[in-house]
């Protein structure tokens, strides 16, 4: 590599990796020890640049926490990311526009499979994926307010988002 290899675990969610046909996030963890160590060994500097994709059909709002909470953990701060957008003739397409999973038998009583198609939802997903810009702050604080997760708003750690700033001087 020239220094930089980019590579797509895609999301740290199980059930989503399970949709996308990925495997789970902890082999792109043992893959990312094994590529520092080697690089290490080698006298090289050469970096990771891991791609995260939101609203893929099965995310749910918990997963998306989930992921930003990993990213943050993991001193992620993504700049370029983006929303699933469908594309022909793919499995996850398929998912979009029928709420199925079509790697199962499809019937009237299939389980649906969670599909984001809403502007507001998207936009809330890919500002979880830059959870780190102060201009995400407000959609994901929102969010965090009405899914009763006000546990992630603080300056710690263990927090998304800072609480929003007194306007009262």
């Amino acid at each position: 590599t020239g220094g930089y290899l980019k590579v797509a675990p895609e999301h740290t969610s199980e059930e989503v990796l399970k949709f996308m046909l990925k495997p789970p996030i902890e082999l792109y963890e043992k893959f990312k020890a094994l590529f520092e160590k080697f690089s290490k060994e080698a006298g090289k500097e050469q970096y990771l640049i891991p791609y995260f994709i939101g609203s893929h059909p099965g995310t749910t709002d918990e997963d998306m926490i989930n992921l930003a909470l990993w990213l943050k953990k993991n001193n992620y701060r993504l700049e370029q990311v983006q929303n699933f957008l469908p594309t022909p003739m793919t499995i996850a397409t398929t998912m979009y526009h029928t709420s199925k999973n079509p790697m199962q038998k499809v019937t009237a009583e299939s389980p649906k499979v969670v599909v984001t198609k809403s502007g507001r939802k998207r936009r809330l997903y890919k500002a979880f994926l830059r959870y780190h810009m102060p201009e995400n702050w407000p959609i994901i604080r929102e969010a965090l307010y009405q899914m009763g997760r006000t546990d992630l708003i603080g300056y710690g750690k263990r927090h998304l988002v800072p609480p929003k700033k007194s306007s009262a001087t």
